[in-house]
């Protein structure tokens, strides 16, 4: 066993076996990271820190019996974007820089119930919107490979977190790739579930249905079993998927498979990285090497579905509910973001919607005989700080962003379950994910697939500077 000083260095499993066998309290977990989190926070990764909350549950769980989640009495944390009752949410907004919720959301709940004691509110830019965190509430979230470079975005801070061992797990959440982005700039695993497999109530704040909340983690096998706690309907879910053990399919055969591969950019024309192209083609050639077949495909979603995808972003945007006297706190690119979503007509709102779903149904046909995905994760390594942001164009920012992330938003609009894996490091130490996607619901091959490309390269084992 670690000593108590190393237990960062075990799985969030790992811990959470410790704490069955009542070798480790979830108290003095909860203890070690916080002391790590004032140490070593140099990342950007904490909002919020909920000191008097995580007294009070490390109590109740040290007199409740171990519940069935085996991550039970493991710490983690809450991206600043989910309600939490009684603990400030910022939303990543000056707007919102002393907002208390008294509710909480499922993502909260979920994690309370499977007995979990989350530390805080992790860093978000602002409503979630760009795929770096640099937001106006906290300092930027970078990542620990070098502290000059951005985490990525949305979920950020989450990743950052992770990735810094603050702690083992996080729930991020992702409408265009906030989950996957910063977990290829932080080195460490991101799963976005299917649609509807993780519940967005009470506020169901995407009536398009881009976005989910998911698991970061060092390990194939950590995130699953956090999915397993995040999973599961509510009733008066609009979409919902049914469910089962992710941590168990990690363990499962996966068979030979065919995976469909593309590395041409989907949302706009932007050279590709050749440590990105990389990181690919390696990729492939483990794939094969474990017995599945790769065969090359065009890009299943045609140029036109840009514009499309980009009304129903801006709209999704201008649905965050801000009182007209604080509006002027609002980030240049979400003010911008705003009035493209507001100048769309709700009949002009639902025909894209339309045409969006007709642009996933004729993607998913077209992948359909295939039983995954393979693309990279982002364009290139991660980015110095600032080097996306424009304040000063805002319709400059978002073209940034979609050079930065050509991939990612293809699966939110198609629903599919799609996963960022840290295969490959530059010679100058900065890491690079790639990316698998599967069939809408099949969430579980996805996870067995990963998790035999972990183990086939030996774990995800390396930890970044100051760990």
């Amino acid at each position: 066993m670690a000593s108590v000083n190393d237990l960062h260095d075990l799985s969030a499993l790992e811990q959470g076996e410790l704490v069955r066998r009542c070798e480790v309290s979830p108290g003095e977990l909860a203890e070690h990271y916080l002391q790590r989190i004032e140490k070593l926070d140099d990342v950007g990764a904490f909002v919020t820190i909920a000191e008097e909350r995580i007294s009070t549950c490390a109590r109740s769980l040290a007199v409740k019996p171990v519940g069935e989640s085996p991550l039970f009495g493991v710490p983690t944390a809450i991206k600043d974007l989910n309600l939490t009752a009684g603990i400030r949410t910022t939303f990543g907004s000056a707007a919102f820089e002393d907002f208390m919720p008294d509710i909480s959301d499922n993502v909260a709940l979920s994690i309370e119930a499977a007995g979990m004691i989350s530390l805080g509110k992790t860093n978000t830019p602002e409503f979630g919107s760009p795929c770096y965190t640099e937001p106006d509430v906290a300092p930027p979230a970078v990542t620990p490979w070098d502290r000059t470079r951005g985490a990525g975005g949305s979920s950020g801070g989450a990743a950052a977190a992770v990735a810094a061992g603050l702690v083992p797990v996080a729930q991020g959440s992702d409408g265009g790739g906030s989950i996957r982005i910063p977990a290829s700039c932080c080195g460490i695993v991101g799963i976005k579930p299917s649609r509807g497999v993780i519940s967005g109530s009470p506020m169901y704040g995407d009536p398009v249905g881009l976005g989910t909340s998911g698991p970061l983690a060092r390990s194939v096998r950590d995130a699953a079993a956090l999915l397993d706690v995040l999973a599961g309907r509510r009733v008066g879910d609009p979409f919902w998927a049914e469910t089962g053990s992710y941590l168990e399919a990690c363990d499962r055969p996966v068979g030979r498979l065919r995976i469909a591969r593309f590395i041409e950019p989907v949302i706009v024309e932007v050279p590709v990285d050749p440590e990105v192209e990389r990181a690919w083609s390696d990729a492939s050639a483990l794939l094969e090497s474990l017995g599945h077949e790769i065969v090359d495909v065009p890009v299943p979603l045609p140029p036109e579905a840009v514009p499309t995808f980009e009304t129903c972003w801006a709209v999704l945007t201008a649905l965050s509910v801000v009182p007209p006297e604080r509006e002027h706190l609002l980030r240049p690119l979400t003010r911008w973001l705003t009035e493209r979503g507001r100048a769309v007509s709700g009949p002009e709102f639902g025909l894209a919607i339309g045409a969006m779903r007709r642009y996933a149904a004729q993607a998913l046909a077209a992948l359909a005989p295939y039983d995954a995905v393979l693309t990279p994760t982002l364009a290139v390594p991660p980015l110095p700080v600032g080097a996306i942001r424009d304040d000063a164009d805002p319709a400059r920012d978002f073209d940034n962003q979609k050079r930065f992330t050509p991939w990612t938003s293809a699966w939110n609009v198609t629903g599919m379950p799609a996963v960022s894996l840290p295969l490959h490091w530059t010679d100058s130490g900065l890491p690079v994910g790639v990316m698998l996607a599967a069939r809408p619901a099949e969430d579980e091959l996805l996870l067995s697939l990963s998790a035999q490309v972990e183990d086939a390269v030996g774990g995800f084992t390396r930890r970044p500077p100051g760990w």
